[in-house]
């Protein structure tokens, strides 16, 4: 019997395979898709795309797909309506494709429910924010109004209506939001409901839901985790939990409000699980332990320590056959979440991934992307071997998915010692080593697939590439700087030589490109870590840290507390090094500062390595190389420039078979 992805083998985690009854349903294993949402909404209705993205991540195998960014009520959706507005009753046709997509591949559906109260999301909306009383949100420039009289029947009654459209679209159950600072959990806190009756209302929502169906599934998500302001604390969730738990059929728990819920890389490992010990004796239902699980080790960590269940979103994204693959023994081959929070963050236009070049726009094959053609005459290919030139993301995807492809004998060369280029140096930084999953990955599927990689050696233009039917450039790009004359270190260098490149430093300066991306962030940190007692970060631009993912700024920030001292002059350049110290230039008054410094780091402009010359039928120019930007498009080229060369060696022999 085989499946997908390769011969069934049995699971080594034989929980985790496990079936469970749950409710009326009965799940075929314990993995979760815990609520996310897929991004193909236009209006606040499902559109294209939709039933077929959730199809697909139904076929990968979770037992229980969890649908999200499902609003109850006007007050609670965004004006650009990308969040499904599930009191509409037109939401219903569209939706019962989704759930039929995700029933054909065998998997429970459950519809997830949120008001989010007074935490707007930081989008415009046509309604004021409404909560419990009008305590402002630390997210917030305004407090919200607060709800009185009739208006929390009309809350209960919203939950009713948009359940009832679930359930008539065919869901098999409803998920209450209760986390995350939203507001069911305002209702609950003390800190922004002081009448107390937050249990009261959370009931009546529930009585509501189960008077329409009492066979229908009925979960509820909490947060395990105090905050500032909101969240319950642990001992209130403990008192909490013996009450609501007979009154559903499962609890979900993650971490984490608005803004900290969607932990970046520098969380190694699953926060939740340190809570389970404490949780397990206070709920008799099936509990789920959500967050940041991305591997089959932290899943048999959850399960062996009580959870029933465990929900991922963002590593079903990146590869929604995880479930098949960790099932059958095939762990390795999992594409991971590395939990950059980018793409998956945005939603723009769609749910996006980084690594998954496989996750589209609607309509299109795979993520679009175009390689640069610098040669393309299929007829004058003879054979079927193929140069990859650069082991960045680019040349590794390239290589990796003509391997998979079978049409073509690859040789990837690489310069350097090892693997991944840039991504190499920037898994070096502290607190960023989820890239290094990701080579990791393309490592082990090289080696299974047999690819022939050339470490430490330059392929030259000549007879070495000419005899190659096609060459993919996947060459990179080089950090260069004004500064560098003056005795500044880029960036890469820095990260690249690791701590040892700032140790014994009193003050360092970093000089950003004003772009407010990560390497200059890294830097910074890699200054802590190096025990430098005072940095200076200059930019160009309005802010430190601007144009990260924002849940990575939030972690970010709460990680430099207290290290350092750390000075950030915005609206600045550095203009030169001299004895002194560095120049900065300032912006806005037009004047200039020297600030001295023992060692200065500059995020320089990055540009293309000078291109070979192939006089060979397939020539293609991949990532950096072409014009330097993010690893998306780098992995996205690398994938489409193999399968189009897939495409044509095909046509030119087809006795050749994938």
């Amino acid at each position: 019997m085989t499946d997908a992805g390769g011969p069934m083998t049995a699971s080594p985690l034989p929980l985790a395979a496990a079936p469970l009854v749950i409710g009326s349903s009965t799940l075929r294993n314990r993995l979760v898709a815990t609520a996310h949402a897929s991004g193909f909404i236009r209006d606040g209705l499902p559109v294209g795309g939709d039933a077929e993205y959730w199809g697909r991540l139904a076929a990968g195998g979770a037992a229980l797909l969890v649908c999200g960014g499902t609003t109850v009520a006007p007050e609670s959706a965004p004006r650009q309506g990308n969040i499904l507005q599930l009191h509409r009753p037109e939401a219903v046709g569209p939706l019962r494709e989704r759930v039929e997509a995700m029933h054909a591949e065998g998997a429970v559906a459950v519809c997830q429910l949120v008001h989010l109260g007074r935490e707007t999301l930081g989008a415009q909306s046509y309604y004021a924010p409404v909560a419990p009383s009008a305590v402002r949100s630390p997210r917030e420039p305004t407090a919200p109004r607060a709800l009185v009289g009739s208006e929390i029947d009309e809350v209960v009654e919203a939950f009713r209506v948009s359940s009832a459209h679930a359930l008539e679209a065919g869901f098999d159950g409803i998920e209450l939001h209760a986390a995350h600072g939203y507001l069911l959990e305002q209702f609950l806190s003390p800190r922004t409901n002081p009448r107390g009756d937050g249990l009261e209302v959370l009931e009546r929502v529930i009585a509501a839901i189960r008077g329409m169906s009492a066979d229908a599934l009925l979960g509820i998500r909490f947060s395990v985790d105090a905050s500032e302001d909101v969240a319950l604390t642990p001992d209130e969730l403990a008192a909490l939990l013996p009450t609501v738990d007979p009154l559903v059929d499962y609890v979900n728990v993650t971490v984490g409000v608005r803004a900290t819920y969607v932990r970046d890389m520098a969380t190694e490992r699953p926060p939740v699980l340190d809570d389970l010990a404490r949780l397990r004796p206070l709920v008799t239902r099936p509990l789920v332990a959500s967050h940041a699980f991305r591997t089959a080790a932290s899943i048999g960590d959850a399960l062996a320590a009580g959870a029933d269940l465990v929900g991922m979103a963002r590593a079903l994204i990146a590869d929604p056959d995880l479930p098949h693959k960790v099932l059958t023994g095939r762990a390795t081959e999992v594409r991971p979440c590395v939990a950059c929070n980018e793409d998956c963050r945005t939603f723009d236009p769609v749910l996006l991934c980084v690594v998954n070049p496989d996750l589209a726009p609607h309509g299109e094959p795979r993520r679009p992307a175009a390689p640069l053609v610098g040669a393309w005459d299929p007829a004058r290919a003879t054979g079927e071997r193929v140069a990859v030139v650069g082991a960045g993301p680019a040349g590794l995807e390239c290589a990796l998915s003509l391997a998979h492809a079978g049409v073509a004998d690859v040789v990837l060369y690489e310069a350097a010692d090892r693997l991944g280029g840039q991504l190499a140096t920037a898994a070096l930084a502290p607190h960023r080593a989820g890239w290094a999953a990701l080579l990791g990955f393309y490592e082990r599927g090289l080696s299974a697939a047999s690819v022939d990689v050339r470490l430490g050696q330059t392929a030259e233009p000549g007879a070495e590439l000419e005899g190659f039917d096609a060459v993919v450039l996947a060459t990179g790009a080089v950090e260069t700087s004004p500064l560098l004359e003056a005795g500044a270190m880029t960036s890469s260098v820095a990260l690249a030589r690791g701590v040892p490149s700032l140790a014994g430093a009193a003050h360092v300066v970093v000089a950003d490109d004003g772009f407010g991306w990560w390497p200059g962030c890294d830097v910074a940190e890699l200054a802590v870590a190096a025990g430098v007692p005072r940095i200076t970060f200059v930019t160009p631009g309005t802010a430190f840290a601007g144009a990260i993912p924002p849940e990575s700024r939030v972690q970010l920030l709460e990680r430099l507390f207290g290290t350092c001292e750390l000075e950030i002059l915005p609206l600045c350049t550095a203009t030169g090094i001299s004895p002194d110290g560095v120049t900065v230039a300032h912006r806005t008054s037009g004047g200039t500062t020297t600030v001295p410094a023992d060692r200065v780091v500059v995020v320089g402009e990055r540009r293309p390595r000078g291109a070979l010359d192939c006089a060979v039928p397939l020539v293609l120019t991949v990532g950096d190389a072409v014009v330097p930007r993010r690893v998306a498009h780098a992995i996205a080229e690398g994938r489409e420039a193999a399968v189009r060369i897939a495409t044509a060696v095909r046509h030119r022999m087809p006795h050749r078979r994938a």
